[in-house]
């Protein structure tokens, strides 16, 4: 593994044990003095009228989300800093990105730049979809072949369905909790 390698491995390690802690923070309700930025509280008039079951499993997916938002972030950045380096700061039109998620893409800054709201990103992998980051990367598999030991496993791990409910505000089941979780370590297996 080269050094480079190893520093994300490590990053990505911090995040995890990070998510963590914050989780036994919510599960007992502690505070572990980790947070040196104080973040903004919940909006006091209108918040405490939703209900308290809701707030309840709001505060329990924030985790899930914490975790799955540091995963495809990470894999956002393995493959721009990966690509930048073997094709160039022009990697997305330097015919390394599949050109149906290419035009996918066009397509969906569009119709941010339509909606009138302030566009997400001037970096176009930020408009991809998680599943299309894993056609990233076997479609330069010449270059993510020296950091992954399979395509197929990397196929499989980024095959992932938990991002839909997590993203659109559906409780995890137990059992889908264990799949993220084991889905991640998946992810950093796939680097050994």
């Amino acid at each position: 593994m080269s050094p480079s390698d190893a520093v994300k491995l490590f990053a990505m390690a911090n995040q995890l044990v990070e998510a963590e802690l914050d989780r036994t923070e919510v599960e007992f309700g502690i505070d572990l003095g980790r947070r040196k930025a104080v973040l903004p509280d919940k909006d006091e008039t209108y918040y405490p009228q939703f209900d308290e079951h809701v707030r309840l499993e709001a505060a329990q997916m924030a985790r899930h989300y914490e975790i799955f938002y540091a995963l495809e972030t990470t894999i956002r950045t393995l493959i721009t800093d990966t690509l930048v380096v073997s094709a160039g700061a022009k990697w997305w039109d330097a015919g390394r990105v599949p050109q149906a998620i290419h035009g996918e893409v066009t397509k969906r800054v569009q119709r941010e730049i339509d909606s009138g709201v302030t566009v997400r990103s001037e970096d176009p992998i930020d408009f991809t979809t998680f599943g299309e980051l894993g056609e990233i990367i076997k479609a330069n598999w010449d270059v993510f072949g020296s950091i992954f030991n399979s395509p197929k496993a990397v196929e499989k791990v980024m095959a992932n369905t938990l991002r839909g409910p997590i993203a659109h505000c559906s409780p995890l089941a137990a059992d889908e909790v264990l799949r993220l979780t084991l889905s991640v370590r998946d992810w950093f297996r796939l680097m050994e």
